[in-house]
């Protein structure tokens, strides 16, 4: 059982989570026009509370993460929601064939500093778009070790937004933006620090 798994049936009772994946899901908004049309993967979903924030504005949206424990929690909550466009789906981009569905936009809140290889999840999910198609990634800044205090095994220390734009940018992508959409508030050592959370758009050439 991974340290995800065990998290899961608390996970939505954090009142911090849920702000912040309903701020991300603002910020998304503000980034690119949504619309009903749009099929939508969620990558590293957890319990869904950022695509349960989004999915009036989107059409059918599925729900991957590598933690079954995430994923019973969402079914439960897609089912007693009475939701008709969410479906959740086991995947590890690391280790997993692609799905053959492609998606008119791809986004994940706070899943890229648990993946090793960042270049590569990054051409997959290039390969998982639609020509034209939106990717939106929000995650840390560039951070000092100190945000997981909770033993998460963590990969990336947060990412400089330079050299992540240079990777997003070589896995294919264009119009790339940055803005900052959350700062994360965390009492570390009787200290308060703030961890700003950036939200990165960037979009699949029409033609590719």
């Amino acid at each position: 059982m991974t340290n995800f798994d065990e998290r899961a049936k608390d996970w939505d009772s954090d009142p911090k989570k849920v702000e912040r994946a309903r701020t991300v899901a603002d910020a998304i908004r503000k980034a690119i026009p949504l619309s009903r049309e749009m099929t939508a993967l969620e990558y590293g979903c957890g319990t869904g509370l950022l695509s349960f924030a989004l999915q009036e504005e989107l059409g059918q949206i599925t729900l991957a993460d590598t933690s079954q424990g995430m994923l019973d929690v969402l079914a439960e909550k897609i089912s007693t929601s009475d939701v008709r466009n969410m479906k959740p789906l086991r995947l590890d981009l690391s280790t997993d064939p692609l799905p053959d569905e492609r998606y008119a936009i791809t986004y994940s809140l706070m899943t890229l500093h648990h993946i090793h290889n960042t270049q590569d999840i990054l051409k997959k999910f290039h390969a998982l778009l639609e020509p034209g198609g939106y990717l939106l990634v929000a995650d840390l800044d560039k951070e000092d070790g100190s945000f997981h205090t909770d033993g998460t095994t963590d990969i990336h220390k947060g990412f400089a937004r330079s050299e992540l734009q240079k990777q997003v940018e070589a896995a294919g992508f264009e119009e790339i933006a940055f803005f900052t959409a959350y700062t994360i508030k965390k009492k570390i050592e009787e200290k308060e620090k703030f961890f700003p959370v950036f939200l990165m758009s960037a979009r699949k050439r029409s033609g590719h």
